[in-house]
């Protein structure tokens, strides 16, 4: 055997021992609590989906699963503490739309979402609601339009961030209605709320999740939703589009995704619990109980989700003048 042979059958040798030891670090996988880091504060839909698919997961792989809150940038603080842990499974992040448009509004982010994160699971999605104060006078979206026309920049609208989804929404509202509305920027949906609640704001484009008991109880008015079709949990608001926009689609959606090089079978046992979850009809209920949808698939299929995601909202925020 030559010394180059020698070379090569070394590091074939060493290349299946290493890959041993992955598989056996993947079969006993989890041996401790597994955090999810969240970047939105406790209450919102990104946490409830983490806190109850979450729960059951542990359940299924035999260790906690704790969600963090690290609020602040439209979640690009967390997703950098994240994107920089050890690829070992023990530190997760809640992925969402927020994510692809931080990354197209900023190219100067100290982290690449695309290249920096494995997806493991879309988890969830929930309707985004449009709900105006009843104080503003209006019930429909042409009422809005119009109002918006008549006295620009006077409507006030808040959203959970800058960059975030519902920050984005407005954004794309405002170009397609061709309205000027002032953006009031938040670290969250629930002080949105607050102040939407007491008329120091106008309208929000809404998680349902956040809203939803307000409308219930009429103390906010639903205008319509931003899926492309009407949302099963909410079939009797419209949609944009039927409301008198052509073209408005906005989807919130919320997945787990760990960071780039965590092995291949760690992500397939993460994806398998998560999915599990998913299917508990404790899980579904409770989810439904929030106006959320569950979802599941695979880490591909989430793969493929978020870079047709990338795609449009990278359109959106150039076609709105918002990059950075």
């Amino acid at each position: 055997m030559t010394s180059t042979s020698r070379l090569a059958a070394a590091a074939l040798i060493a290349w299946a021992a290493g890959l041993g030891v992955v598989a056996a670090r993947a079969q006993d996988y989890p041996t401790a609590p597994v955090r999810i880091v969240s970047g939105f504060p406790a209450g919102t839909t990104a946490d409830i989906s983490a806190r109850v698919v979450g729960a059951r997961m542990g359940q299924i792989l035999g260790q906690q699963f704790v969600v963090e809150n690290r609020v602040g940038a439209a979640s690009s603080i967390a997703a950098a503490a994240v994107a920089r842990a050890p690829n070992d499974g023990y530190l997760l992040f809640v992925a969402s739309t927020a994510n692809l448009v931080n990354a197209a509004m900023n190219p100067n982010l100290n982290f690449d979402f695309i290249k920096d994160f494995t997806p493991i699971t879309l988890l969830t999605s929930t309707p985004t609601v449009l709900a105006v104060n009843p104080a503003l006078g209006v019930k429909s979206v042409k009422e809005l339009i119009d109002r918006a026309r008549e006295k620009p920049d006077t409507i006030l609208f808040g959203s959970s961030g800058v960059a975030s989804s519902t920050h984005l929404a407005l954004e794309l509202f405002k170009s397609l209605a061709q309205v000027k509305i002032t953006h009031v920027p938040y670290t969250g949906s629930p002080p949105v709320v607050t102040d939407l609640l007491a008329g120091r704001i106008h309208g929000y484009f809404s998680p349902a999740s956040s809203v939803m008991e307000h409308v219930r109880a009429g103390t906010l008015v639903p205008l319509a939703v931003t899926d492309a079709t009407r949302s099963a949990v909410l079939p009797e608001i419209p949609t944009m589009i039927e409301a008198g926009v052509p073209g408005f689609e906005s989807v919130l959606w919320f997945g787990i995704v760990a960071p780039s090089g965590t092995p291949q079978p760690i992500i397939d046992k993460l994806s398998r619990a998560a999915n599990e979850a998913l299917k508990s009809e404790e899980v579904i209920q409770s989810l439904k109980a929030q106006s959320v949808a569950p979802i599941g698939g695979t880490p591909e299929d989430f793969r493929r989700y978020i870079e047709s995601e990338n795609a449009r909202w990278s359109g959106v925020v150039a076609s709105a003048g918002l990059k950075k």
